[in-house]
């Protein structure tokens, strides 16, 4: 069985997860997950806290080892390389509590983030031309997000909504193929939620974007599949009508409501 038949589709799909587990000790945080996420594609993986997401998050990113299991990035498998070669590779991610730099401007902030790509980011003299591609790549995802009028700003004086748009931004300067959001709509407000889930929808359409989000209503107006977690496993992966409609995830998650909206 190839990994687009084991994870649920016929095209392949950028990013394959097979069998992918993480063990603490005695405590299994992930066990045996396998999922894909395709370009233009929004993969939304839900769940109770304690679920495991997160982790999976942080095995996708290289922030942490796995146990077991591949995760092949179009065919290669990336499992256990350290963050920054996977980020370099072209996987990007966001964390559930906002990581910018507040006392730099929103420029710096992308710039820093586009930086990152070149082989040479940690040399002090680099050649000129260089930093002409590092600040294309952070005015063009300044602009992707809507912060280019923003760009001289301090990062620390914008919104909660705008700060969290500015950190899909630092991913984007990456020119990431896979984008990672881990919560991007924790903590905000209901106008600041509708702003930033259209921007993932619109993101969906040049990138792969493996989306964790507790608000279901957002989850449900974007994502194209989801995948529900409990207890560090898979319950059940499908399109979201498909798991609106299923007893199992019910019970195990959604509730009542969720299953009136179906």
């Amino acid at each position: 069985m190839t990994a687009a038949e084991e994870t649920g589709g016929t095209a392949a799909p950028i990013l394959a997860v097979v069998g992918l587990s993480k063990r603490f000790d005695g405590l299994i945080a992930v066990d045996a997950v396998s999922l894909a996420v395709r370009l233009g594609e929004v993969h939304a993986v839900i769940g109770p806290n304690g679920a495991g997401k997160t982790t999976l998050i942080n095995l996708l990113s290289g922030d942490l080892p796995p146990s077991s299991g591949s995760v092949l990035l179009e065919g290669r498998d990336i499992a256990g390389l350290p963050a920054h070669r996977i980020a370099q590779l072209g996987v990007s991610r966001s964390y559930q509590r906002t990581n910018i730099f507040g006392g730099f401007t929103v420029f710096e902030n992308c710039r820093l983030a586009a930086q990152s790509r070149l082989k040479s980011s940690m040399r002090f003299f680099r050649p000129a031309g260089a930093y002409g591609v590092v600040n294309n790549a952070a005015r063009h995802a300044l602009e992707l997000v809507g912060l280019a009028r923003q760009a001289d700003r301090l990062a620390g004086m914008l919104s909660h909504g705008e700060q969290r748009q500015l950190e899909i931004a630092m991913t984007l300067a990456t020119r990431p193929k896979v984008l990672l959001l881990d919560e991007p709509l924790a903590g905000m407000g209901a106008e600041e939620s509708v702003a930033v889930t259209a921007l993932i929808a619109r993101l969906a359409a040049t990138h792969a974007i493996l989306l964790v989000e507790h608000d279901m209503d957002a989850v449900f107006s974007v994502a194209h599949r989801l995948t529900v977690m409990v207890n560090g496993r898979v319950l059940e992966s499908g399109a979201p009508q498909a798991i609106r409609q299923s007893k199992a995830v019910q019970e195990a998650y959604l509730g009542a409501e969720h299953l009136a909206a179906g």
